[in-house]
């Protein structure tokens, strides 16, 4: 009964449009006042030690270093990389494209970045080529989604604060599918343009590679950076997020030059904005959360599955279902910081390793991003192609599909996400 008035008051509060954030603190603060005897003193507390995990700070320092490599030109060569590399195949801007949204994926950690940074630069350039617009918004619109699978990612970071799973086995078991699902992503990519005879780039020559590769290896080096300090042990996730974040800057603005002192305050202040922004929704959900633990309202869930005799494989298909249903209305850090902290204690009941539990959840975050009402990336993507939400809609299918089949593989086939862990950390 409590957990249905909990839920009931927290979906009426979002259906009047108030902010997510808003909505849980107000749910939490009105529960605890009038159904339960908690002291307010208990809830001041939890609102400060809620955030006082390390890995928190990695936040920040991935949205600033976002932030310096969308404005700081990193995007432009990476893509000038990819076309190089395979430009020359069916459908060859639209396969950099995919490229570069995993190349960027891996220094960015978010998906609305990656969509703008490498669809800014590569749609106009495919529709001068004569590709269709639908062809390029699908493209970008799903692979800029790659931002929250491929390490670094804030996604992951949030599922860590809420369940306290390793960043860095996390961050490690992401690599295997986030690869696995460019190449899906590409195939089909390559698949369609192939069936259309969509144009092709002339081959690069390996002097013009070299020379691409060149322009890009500052970029690209970020990526060596950042994962293989995490996985030597050099320093922790949060570390290396600040790291990325003074990496960033001194290659955009010293090293690239593309990025002026004069625009620094500019994007500092855009990435401390969107910084508060999820630090509010984290310090809300972790209040959400205490309400739950304090309820027994997880435990209960979790004995109730079990007792209707849920295994493995059925609770996994819910999971999915609910989560893909929550992507309707919400958006990823909601969603993570809300339904993780109550699925968690199940899927360990059940015996799901919580590194492969992480990914399934991430992966189902990057298909909410791409379907409306909610999906980030369509609104992203829109404001790039001048496409309505419904015309893109229909423009991503293909590849929305492709992700889906690749989220029922990820879900059951738990060595995806576990190989690469399990042969780094013995």
């Amino acid at each position: 009964m409590n957990a249905s008035i909990i839920f009931v008051l927290l979906i009426l509060l979002m259906l009047t449009g108030m902010p997510i954030s808003i909505s849980l603190g107000l749910t939490v603060l009105t529960f605890l006042f009038t159904m339960t005897e908690v002291p307010i003193q208990s809830v001041a507390l939890k609102l400060f030690t809620g955030i006082e995990k390390f890995e928190i700070m990695a936040i920040p320092f991935f949205i600033l270093a976002g932030n310096f490599l969308t404005h700081g030109g990193v995007a432009r060569r990476m893509i000038r990389f990819a076309t190089s590399m395979i430009g020359h195949w069916n459908g060859g801007l639209g396969l950099a494209g995919v490229m570069a949204c995993a190349l960027f994926a891996a220094v960015s950690g978010s998906s609305p970045a990656t969509v703008v940074a490498i669809g800014s630069v590569i749609l106009p350039a495919m529709v001068k080529q004569g590709f269709p617009n639908r062809f390029g918004a699908g493209i970008l619109t799903t692979s800029g989604s790659l931002g929250i699978l491929i390490p670094p990612s804030i996604v992951m970071v949030m599922y860590s604060v809420s369940t306290n799973t390793s960043v860095g086995s996390l961050f490690i078991a992401g690599v295997v599918p986030g690869l696995l699902l460019a190449i899906c992503l590409g195939f089909t990519t390559w698949f369609i343009a192939r069936k259309n005879n969509y144009p092709r780039m002339p081959k690069a020559s390996w002097a013009e590679r070299w020379k691409a590769f060149r322009e890009s290896v500052w970029g690209l080096l970020l990526i060596v950076i950042v994962m293989g300090g995490i996985y030597t042990g050099i320093f922790t996730p949060t570390e290396a997020a600040a790291m990325s974040a003074v990496y960033a800057f001194v290659i955009a603005t010293f090293v690239y030059k593309d990025m002026s002192l004069k625009r620094l305050p500019k994007v500092l202040l855009d990435s401390a904005s969107m910084s508060a922004m999820l630090l509010y929704i984290i310090t809300n959900a972790v209040l959400f959360s205490f309400l739950m633990t304090s309820e027994n309202i997880p435990q209960a869930m979790a004995d109730w599955m079990i007792g209707q005799g849920f295994g493995p494989i059925a609770f996994l298909l819910v999971c999915n279902i609910l989560l893909l249903l929550a992507g309707n209305v919400m958006e990823p850090s909601s969603i993570v910081l809300i339904l993780a902290p109550i699925l968690f204690p199940v899927a360990m009941k059940l015996g799901i390793d919580p590194v492969h539990f992480g990914i399934l959840i991430v992966v189902n975050m990057e298909v909410g991003m791409c379907h409306p009402p909610v999906g980030l990336n369509l609104y992203v993507a829109s404001g790039i192609t001048k496409m309505g939400i419904s015309e893109l809609t229909v423009a991503v299918w293909p590849w929305l599909l492709t992700m889906l089949i690749f989220l029922g593989v990820v879900t059951y086939v738990p060595q995806i996400s576990l190989w690469l862990p399990q042969l780094l950390l013995k």
